[in-house]
């Protein structure tokens, strides 16, 4: 028999489709072939389908929400890819990125803790917006004050169940989800260690651009028209946390931890296993390597674990 041609299926975000937490034991909205593809649209981190127009006032969002089931960042999915099992990876290629016309940004208030508003200078100051109009082409965004960004959109969440019955949407884990790492745009390929049958693959928390770090808490959070997604299963391939390839080629590892320090390790690590595997070589040797060749740079700082990525260019 002939091997299927792979599909390209579409998921809308209806309330049906939408939730806010990773669960081994949620079902599915979907269910793909390795090797197809998945277009999808999201609302904004915050379930909005419209701006702020102040730090006050009401917005449009998806509704009806339930205060305990949906107090997280607002997902499409989860999708299952059939043949998928824990030990396997799951190959997400980000063939398409495309953000709304709208974009925000805010700082200060409850945003991150206190004592980070302190230790940045800004104390007690009110929450700030930013509100950002995208041009037509989605290549530049310009604030309200007159700010000009480069667009670089990704999608902030993107990531596996992990094999917990309820695991927080805002935390990021060795299965992808809350990584806010901006080397996932249009083009790269993110490789995540499967930890339950199907995978189970959520997305949402669409950035319009964002510096590494994401220093106020927020990047420019925007609704997403189309982010077009092809998954495919490498059996038996055991990887021990999230690893991108970017489309000029270079290799990045993310680790989280309740410290950058430890957040770094891991992503270090990560890195001298791709580098082992790259070239046979010794990991103490690939060390010294690394220490002239790879990058570490810090992810995020304002989840409730740090990222950080590092990056080689082989």
């Amino acid at each position: 028999m002939l091997p299927l041609m792979p599909t390209l299926h579409t998921l809308r975000p209806d309330r049906p489709n939408l939730h806010a937490h990773f669960s081994r034991d949620a079902r599915p909205v979907l269910t793909v072939e390795s090797g197809d593809s998945v277009s999808l649209s999201t609302p904004d981190v915050g379930w909005g389908l419209e701006p702020p127009t102040s730090t006050t006032a009401p917005r449009r969002k998806v509704e009806p929400r339930d205060p305990a089931r949906d107090n997280g960042p607002c997902m499409v999915g989860p999708i299952a890819v059939n043949g998928a099992e824990p030990g396997d990876v799951l190959e997400v290629v980000i063939e398409r990125v495309r953000p709304c016309a709208w974009g925000w940004t805010y700082a200060g208030g409850s945003m991150v803790s206190a004592a980070y508003n302190r230790g940045l200078g800004i104390g007690d100051a009110p929450l700030t917006l930013l509100r950002w109009t995208l041009d037509g082409d989605r290549r530049t965004t310009t604030s309200d004050k007159g700010d000009t960004v480069p667009v670089r959109a990704f999608m902030g969440t993107l990531g596996l169940s992990s094999d917990e019955a309820h695991a927080s949407g805002w935390v990021p884990r060795v299965c992808g989800g809350n990584m806010d790492c901006p080397e996932l745009v249009e083009g790269s390929t993110l490789l995540l260690p499967v930890k339950v049958r199907g995978g189970l693959l959520s997305t949402g928390d669409g950035h319009a651009a964002q510096g590494e770090g994401e220093l106020s808490g927020t990047a420019i959070e925007c609704a997403i028209e189309e982010v077009r997604l092809r998954l495919t299963v490498q059996k038996r391939v055991s990887i021990a946390g999230p690893r991108i390839k970017t489309a000029d080629g270079a290799w990045v590892t993310l680790g989280f931890g309740e410290t950058l320090d430890l957040a770094a390790e891991r992503a270090v690590s990560g890195m001298l296993d791709v580098m082992v595997e790259e070239t046979g070589r010794e990991r103490a040797e690939l060390l010294a390597l690394a220490s002239a060749r790879v990058s570490v740079r810090v992810t995020q700082m304002v989840n409730p674990l740090r990222g950080v990525h590092a990056v080689w260019r082989p």
